[in-house]
């Protein structure tokens, strides 16, 4: 399963992406405003301390 910081970083990562692709530039400006968000999201979920169903996983392995 994909982590969530993973994931928002992914989405960020596409958002840059359909930013760069758009066209008109209100859809560069809602893209570039979605990564924005996904990647402070990102930012956010590293700092979040572990869940302690995950820490007991991540110390059993």
């Amino acid at each position: 399963m994909e982590s969530n910081q993973r994931y928002y970083l992914r989405r960020a990562s596409e958002e840059r992406t359909a930013a760069l692709r758009s066209i008109t530039a209100e859809a560069r400006a809602w893209h570039a405003k979605l990564a924005g968000e996904f990647a402070e999201r990102a930012a956010t979920a590293c700092q979040a301390p572990m869940p302690l169903a995950m820490a007991g996983i991540a110390l059993s392995v």
